[in-house]
């Protein structure tokens, strides 16, 4: 896997995202039970990949933003369980959608963080919030999985959490910070588990076995690994545009191996979230040169 470039690693990871809504179908277990298991799994690989590499983590960077890492760990784990539970309420297209609706919070917001709102960042917002409306089926005379659509939302806020908070995070490694979000995250979702599920009582059989190994180990681990390992090689808008595969793997996916429904209305309401996200990340001829 060494000899993936930058830009291929990324692909990888995407389409690798974009295919865990079908993997969370086939497992029949609490979503916070499979959020929690998700984080040790991929914990535990990450973990041994960094002593394969005999690479430390750098405890002095974790001291300096130990509280940061916990909440974010546990706002990790929020953002599982939540997209998870979408996934259960409505088709994995319209959860994908909604939760691709946090670029889009995050614009919103970058004026609080100092960052400038341009026009075209704007418009392209509102056609994105436009598509989702249509995604949802209100308009034409009812709104499909509601309570799906609204657990999406909810993690796509909690997504944008994480992006923004992260950026306050001080001389750390993207894996480090990684890790210890992972293991913040298995921290607190422990605790919540034991309380509410009845850990007894879930089936477990070498094919469940199986699936939540791929969700750790494949969606979790190695994903996040080719992910921040391919960012760091290619421009932040290339990475930015390469993201969008993640949707349209899930979309995909959602119509032709789960069967799911579509309607045209859907349709052109998701290729225009796509399109609109796609749009606000290009960058304006001749502004490379120029102040951002």
């Amino acid at each position: 896997m060494h000899k993936l470039s930058p830009r291929a690693r990324i692909i990888l990871s995407m389409l690798i995202f974009g295919t865990i809504g079908v993997f969370r179908r086939w497992i029949p277990w609490p979503s916070s039970a499979v959020a929690l298991t998700r984080s040790v799994i991929g914990l535990l690989f990450l973990l041994a990949l960094r002593a394969l590499r005999h690479e430390p983590i750098d405890r002095r960077a974790v001291r300096r933003n130990l509280g940061k890492l916990l909440l974010l760990g546990a706002m990790l784990g929020a953002n599982w369980i939540f997209l998870f539970e979408a996934y259960n309420y409505t088709s994995v297209a319209a959860a994908t959608m909604c939760y691709y609706m946090a670029p889009v919070l995050i614009v919103l917001v970058s004026p609080l963080f100092g960052e400038r709102l341009t026009v075209r960042k704007g418009f392209c917002a509102a056609a994105a919030v436009f598509g989702m409306v249509l995604v949802s089926g209100v308009l034409s005379g009812g709104l499909h999985g509601a309570k799906g659509l609204l657990f999406g939302l909810i993690a796509a806020c909690l997504y944008a959490a994480i992006v923004l908070l992260n950026r306050t995070l001080r001389d750390i490694s993207a894996g480090d910070r990684t890790i210890m979000q992972f293991a913040a995250c298995a921290a607190v979702m422990l605790p919540y588990v034991l309380l509410t599920e009845d850990v007894r009582a879930l089936p477990l059989s070498p094919r469940i076995i199986l699936l939540l190994l791929t969700v750790g180990i494949l969606h979790t681990g190695l994903a996040y690994v080719w992910y921040f390992g391919g960012i760091a090689g290619v421009p932040a808008q290339s990475a930015a545009l390469l993201s969008y595969l993640d949707p349209v793997a899930a979309v995909l996916l959602s119509v032709t191996l789960l069967r799911e429904p579509m309607t045209l209305t859907a349709a052109l309401g998701a290729a225009l979230v796509l399109g609109a996200m796609a749009v606000s990340e290009l960058e304006p001829r001749g502004s490379r040169t120029g102040s951002q």
